[in-house]
Protein backbone atom coordinates (compact mmCIF):
# COMPACT_ATOMS: atom_id res chain seq x y z
CA UNK A 1 0.00 0.00 0.00
CA UNK A 2 0.90 3.65 -0.37
CA UNK A 3 0.51 5.26 3.08
CA UNK A 4 0.48 9.00 3.80
CA UNK A 5 1.66 10.39 7.15
CA UNK A 6 0.05 13.80 7.77
CA UNK A 7 2.04 15.78 10.35
CA UNK A 8 1.63 19.11 12.11
CA UNK A 9 5.17 19.89 13.21
CA UNK A 10 8.58 18.27 13.68
CA UNK A 11 7.84 17.19 17.25
CA UNK A 12 5.09 14.68 16.33
CA UNK A 13 5.81 12.56 13.29
CA UNK A 14 5.29 8.88 12.42
CA UNK A 15 8.19 7.96 14.73
CA UNK A 16 7.77 4.30 15.75
CA UNK A 17 5.19 3.68 13.01
CA UNK A 18 7.53 4.48 10.13
CA UNK A 19 9.66 1.32 10.37
CA UNK A 20 6.52 -0.78 10.94
CA UNK A 21 5.00 0.45 7.68
CA UNK A 22 8.21 -0.17 5.75
CA UNK A 23 8.80 -3.59 7.31
CA UNK A 24 5.32 -4.64 6.19
CA UNK A 25 6.34 -3.86 2.60
CA UNK A 26 4.41 -0.60 2.21
CA UNK A 27 5.66 2.87 1.24
CA UNK A 28 5.30 5.89 3.53
CA UNK A 29 5.23 9.54 2.44
CA UNK A 30 5.13 12.49 4.85
CA UNK A 31 3.31 15.75 4.23
CA UNK A 32 1.60 18.61 6.07
CA UNK A 33 -1.22 20.97 5.15
CA UNK A 34 0.82 23.69 6.89
CA UNK A 35 3.76 23.39 4.46
CA UNK A 36 2.07 25.32 1.69
CA UNK A 37 3.24 22.99 -1.07
CA UNK A 38 1.82 20.05 -2.94
CA UNK A 39 2.02 16.52 -1.45
CA UNK A 40 4.43 14.00 -3.03
CA UNK A 41 1.52 12.54 -5.01
CA UNK A 42 -2.20 13.38 -5.30
CA UNK A 43 -3.91 13.00 -1.94
CA UNK A 44 -6.55 10.66 -3.33
CA UNK A 45 -3.90 8.28 -4.71
CA UNK A 46 -2.95 6.87 -1.29
CA UNK A 47 -4.35 3.65 0.13
CA UNK A 48 -4.24 4.55 3.84
CA UNK A 49 -3.70 7.67 5.93
CA UNK A 50 -2.17 8.36 9.36
CA UNK A 51 -2.80 11.79 10.91
CA UNK A 52 -0.52 12.62 13.84
CA UNK A 53 -0.32 15.16 16.66
CA UNK A 54 1.07 18.64 17.06
CA UNK A 55 1.63 21.48 19.51
CA UNK A 56 -1.38 23.44 18.23
CA UNK A 57 -4.98 22.85 19.34
CA UNK A 58 -7.93 21.64 17.25
CA UNK A 59 -9.98 24.86 17.55
CA UNK A 60 -7.21 27.33 16.63
CA UNK A 61 -8.51 28.02 13.12
CA UNK A 62 -7.77 31.73 13.56
CA UNK A 63 -4.08 30.99 14.25
CA UNK A 64 -3.63 28.19 11.70
CA UNK A 65 -5.52 28.81 8.49
CA UNK A 66 -4.84 25.28 7.20
CA UNK A 67 -6.94 23.62 9.95
CA UNK A 68 -10.24 24.22 8.16
CA UNK A 69 -8.78 22.83 4.92
CA UNK A 70 -7.54 19.71 6.71
CA UNK A 71 -10.89 19.17 8.43
CA UNK A 72 -12.71 19.38 5.08
CA UNK A 73 -10.27 16.82 3.65
CA UNK A 74 -10.77 14.50 6.63
CA UNK A 75 -14.54 14.74 6.18
CA UNK A 76 -14.07 13.56 2.61
CA UNK A 77 -11.89 10.63 3.76
CA UNK A 78 -14.67 9.62 6.14
CA UNK A 79 -17.34 9.94 3.44
CA UNK A 80 -15.25 7.91 0.99
CA UNK A 81 -14.45 5.17 3.56
CA UNK A 82 -10.70 5.62 3.12
CA UNK A 83 -8.60 3.78 5.78
CA UNK A 84 -7.56 6.44 8.29
CA UNK A 85 -5.94 6.50 11.73
CA UNK A 86 -5.84 9.74 13.75
CA UNK A 87 -3.52 10.17 16.76
CA UNK A 88 -3.94 12.86 19.47
CA UNK A 89 -4.52 16.09 17.51
CA UNK A 90 -5.35 13.77 14.61
CA UNK A 91 -8.28 12.18 16.46
CA UNK A 92 -9.51 15.60 17.60
CA UNK A 93 -9.53 16.86 14.01
CA UNK A 94 -11.27 13.66 12.88
CA UNK A 95 -13.91 14.23 15.55
CA UNK A 96 -14.46 17.80 14.30
CA UNK A 97 -14.62 16.55 10.71
CA UNK A 98 -17.39 14.16 11.79
CA UNK A 99 -19.36 16.96 13.45
CA UNK A 100 -18.35 16.43 17.09
CA UNK A 101 -17.27 19.10 19.57
CA UNK A 102 -13.72 19.57 20.84
CA UNK A 103 -13.10 21.33 24.13
CA UNK A 104 -10.27 22.22 26.48
CA UNK A 105 -9.84 20.13 29.62
CA UNK A 106 -9.86 21.89 32.99
CA UNK A 107 -6.68 19.96 33.81
CA UNK A 108 -4.49 18.53 31.00
CA UNK A 109 -4.04 14.77 30.90
CA UNK A 110 -0.27 14.20 30.69
CA UNK A 111 1.71 11.13 31.69
CA UNK A 112 1.36 7.36 31.94
CA UNK A 113 -2.32 6.70 32.63
CA UNK A 114 -4.32 3.48 32.45
CA UNK A 115 -6.57 3.11 29.40
CA UNK A 116 -9.33 0.51 29.31
CA UNK A 117 -10.98 -0.93 26.21
CA UNK A 118 -14.76 -1.06 25.98
CA UNK A 119 -16.47 -4.28 24.88
CA UNK A 120 -16.58 -2.78 21.40
CA UNK A 121 -12.89 -1.99 21.65
CA UNK A 122 -11.98 -5.53 22.62
CA UNK A 123 -13.88 -6.80 19.54
CA UNK A 124 -12.47 -4.16 17.18
CA UNK A 125 -10.19 -5.16 14.29
CA UNK A 126 -7.57 -2.57 15.30
CA UNK A 127 -7.94 -1.68 19.01
CA UNK A 128 -8.74 -5.30 19.83
CA UNK A 129 -5.09 -6.14 19.19
CA UNK A 130 -4.29 -4.40 22.50
CA UNK A 131 -4.82 -5.72 26.05
CA UNK A 132 -8.10 -4.95 27.80
CA UNK A 133 -6.30 -2.48 30.10
CA UNK A 134 -2.84 -0.96 29.72
CA UNK A 135 -0.71 2.01 30.87
CA UNK A 136 -0.63 4.48 27.97
CA UNK A 137 1.28 7.66 27.26
CA UNK A 138 -1.23 10.51 27.02
CA UNK A 139 -0.40 14.18 26.46
CA UNK A 140 -3.35 16.43 25.65
CA UNK A 141 -5.05 19.61 26.78
CA UNK A 142 -8.19 19.01 24.73
CA UNK A 143 -10.74 16.25 24.43
CA UNK A 144 -13.52 15.52 21.94
CA UNK A 145 -17.06 14.27 21.85
CA UNK A 146 -17.53 10.85 20.30
CA UNK A 147 -19.05 11.62 16.87
CA UNK A 148 -22.62 10.65 16.10
CA UNK A 149 -22.64 7.14 14.70
CA UNK A 150 -19.15 6.36 16.00
CA UNK A 151 -18.33 3.60 18.48
CA UNK A 152 -16.22 4.46 21.53
CA UNK A 153 -13.42 1.93 21.90
CA UNK A 154 -11.37 3.04 24.92
CA UNK A 155 -11.29 5.46 27.87
CA UNK A 156 -9.26 6.65 30.81
CA UNK A 157 -11.15 7.45 34.01
CA UNK A 158 -11.54 11.03 32.72
CA UNK A 159 -11.67 11.08 28.94
CA UNK A 160 -12.56 9.15 25.82
CA UNK A 161 -9.44 7.69 24.22
CA UNK A 162 -10.50 5.98 20.99
CA UNK A 163 -13.35 5.58 18.54
CA UNK A 164 -14.16 3.91 15.24
CA UNK A 165 -16.33 5.67 12.70
CA UNK A 166 -17.82 3.34 10.12
CA UNK A 167 -15.52 0.50 9.11
CA UNK A 168 -12.49 2.47 7.90
CA UNK A 169 -11.75 5.33 10.31
CA UNK A 170 -10.08 5.02 13.73
CA UNK A 171 -8.82 7.61 16.18
CA UNK A 172 -6.80 7.32 19.39
CA UNK A 173 -6.09 10.10 21.87
CA UNK A 174 -3.08 8.33 23.40
CA UNK A 175 0.32 8.18 21.68
CA UNK A 176 1.13 4.65 20.41
CA UNK A 177 3.82 6.04 18.09
CA UNK A 178 5.91 7.75 20.77
CA UNK A 179 9.58 6.90 21.46
CA UNK A 180 11.77 7.56 24.50
CA UNK A 181 13.87 10.11 22.58
CA UNK A 182 10.73 11.88 21.43
CA UNK A 183 9.41 12.06 25.01
CA UNK A 184 12.70 13.57 26.19
CA UNK A 185 12.23 16.36 23.61
CA UNK A 186 8.64 16.97 24.64
CA UNK A 187 9.52 17.16 28.33
CA UNK A 188 12.28 19.69 27.62
CA UNK A 189 10.57 21.84 24.98
CA UNK A 190 6.78 21.81 25.22
CA UNK A 191 4.84 24.73 26.69
CA UNK A 192 2.65 22.23 28.58
CA UNK A 193 5.31 20.11 30.34
CA UNK A 194 4.37 17.20 32.59
CA UNK A 195 3.53 18.28 36.14
CA UNK A 196 6.38 16.11 37.48
CA UNK A 197 9.14 15.65 34.86
CA UNK A 198 11.25 13.40 37.10
CA UNK A 199 8.31 11.07 37.67
CA UNK A 200 7.64 11.10 33.91
CA UNK A 201 11.23 10.05 33.17
CA UNK A 202 11.11 7.28 35.81
CA UNK A 203 7.77 5.91 34.59
CA UNK A 204 8.93 6.08 30.98
CA UNK A 205 11.92 3.87 31.79
CA UNK A 206 9.49 1.33 33.27
CA UNK A 207 6.85 1.42 30.54
CA UNK A 208 8.46 2.39 27.24
CA UNK A 209 9.62 -1.08 26.13
CA UNK A 210 6.20 -2.68 26.51
CA UNK A 211 4.54 0.46 25.16
CA UNK A 212 6.58 0.40 21.97
CA UNK A 213 5.66 -3.26 21.49
CA UNK A 214 1.97 -2.32 21.78
CA UNK A 215 2.50 0.58 19.38
CA UNK A 216 3.94 -1.73 16.74
CA UNK A 217 1.05 -4.14 17.30
CA UNK A 218 -1.51 -1.35 16.85
CA UNK A 219 0.17 -0.07 13.69
CA UNK A 220 0.31 -3.59 12.22
CA UNK A 221 -3.38 -4.09 13.04
CA UNK A 222 -4.32 -0.85 11.29
CA UNK A 223 -2.29 -1.79 8.21
CA UNK A 224 -3.88 -5.24 8.11
CA UNK A 225 -7.38 -3.79 8.47
CA UNK A 226 -6.61 -1.27 5.72
CA UNK A 227 -5.41 -4.03 3.40
CA UNK A 228 -8.59 -6.03 3.99
CA UNK A 229 -10.74 -2.97 3.25
CA UNK A 230 -8.89 -2.32 0.01
CA UNK A 231 -9.21 -5.94 -1.11
CA UNK A 232 -12.94 -5.89 -0.35
CA UNK A 233 -13.54 -2.61 -2.22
Amino acid sequence: MKVLSVVHGPEARAELFGPVVERAGHTLDEWSFSWGRKPPRPLDSYDAYMVFGGAMHPDQDDMHSWISEEIAWLAQLIADRRPTLGVCLGVQLLARAAGAEVLRLDVPEIGWIDVELSENGAADAVLGALPARFPALVWHQYTYGVPAGAVELARTDRTTQAFRLGDACWGVQFHPEVTAIQLDRWTADFEDPPPDPQRMHAETRVHIGAWNALGRTLCDAFLEASSRLLLAA
